[in-house]
């Protein structure tokens, strides 16, 4: 398992091999990264937590890092794009815990309006590049493109499938952060802590790492990681975040 890159963290293999897992991803145009790891890694999730939803699942990597953390939790996972959705409905059959994994072949505004039930936890690790999705889009553009899951809309539907006591963990990068604060304070969610992602000690903060909740008031801790201390050689405190997913640490 090698790290091609400290500043996009793509895995380019077209399997990705963890602990307790593998995950197929030759039929999704974003492949597994970096940013996805740390996220699921970093969010705090135990056997109290019983329904999670991932939203903008593509291979299924977040959902499956969740039902191995959380025993007892039932996870629904969307996907919009087809190639994607079937991957990873391969994805969690193939997994040990099958019977507790579901994915919908559905866009966010549509599962929004059917959801009868709220959830624990929902993460997501969204599309964030900027500007106009070009008009013969490939899966990939869609995959990358904010206008395809736009922070409001996303914003707006986490406020209604989050339980009242829930956590939303959300990953973007650093420049977006105060605009995601804004918007998601508008739709009566609250960050209480905050991870700052450095790739490198000199390096600039390119990802921040959220959780928000429903309650107003609590405090926002601000955290931070480094990825390597030098090109190839993974920081302590990045391996204590992930050894219980990679093999390698």
């Amino acid at each position: 398992m090698k790290h091609q890159s400290h500043k996009v963290g793509v895995f380019f293999m077209s399997v990705f091999q963890c602990k307790q897992f593998q995950v197929n991803q030759d039929q999704c145009a974003m492949k597994i990264g970096t940013d996805a790891i740390v996220l699921g890694a970093w969010a705090t999730v135990d056997s109290s937590v019983q329904s999670i939803l991932d939203i903008g699942a593509g291979t299924g990597i977040l959902s499956l890092m969740m039902a191995q953390k959380a025993p007892h939790a039932f996870i629904e996972a969307l996907e919009i794009e087809e190639k994607a959705f079937e991957q990873c409905v391969d994805n969690f059959e193939q997994s040990p815990w099958a019977d507790r994994l579901f994915c919908f072949h559905a866009s966010l505004e549509e599962f929004t309006e059917e959801a009868e039930d709220t959830f624990d936890v929902v993460i997501c690790n969204p599309p964030f590049f900027s500007g106009e999705i070009p008009e013969n889009y490939t899966p990939r553009d869609l995959a990358r493109m904010q206008q395809a899951m736009p922070l409001q809309t996303l914003m707006e539907s986490v406020s209604i499938l989050l339980s009242e006591n829930g956590v939303f963990y959300l990953v973007l990068p650093f420049d977006q952060e105060e605009k995601a604060i804004a918007i998601a304070t508008e739709n009566s969610l609250f960050p209480y802590k905050i991870l700052h992602l450095k790739g490198h000690p000199e390096a600039i903060i390119s990802r921040s790492f959220f959780a928000f909740s429903k309650q107003k008031g609590s405090s926002n801790n601000y955290e931070s990681l480094i990825l390597e201390t030098e090109r190839g050689q993974w920081t302590e405190a990045y391996r204590d975040l992930t050894r219980d997913f990679y093999y390698h640490l």
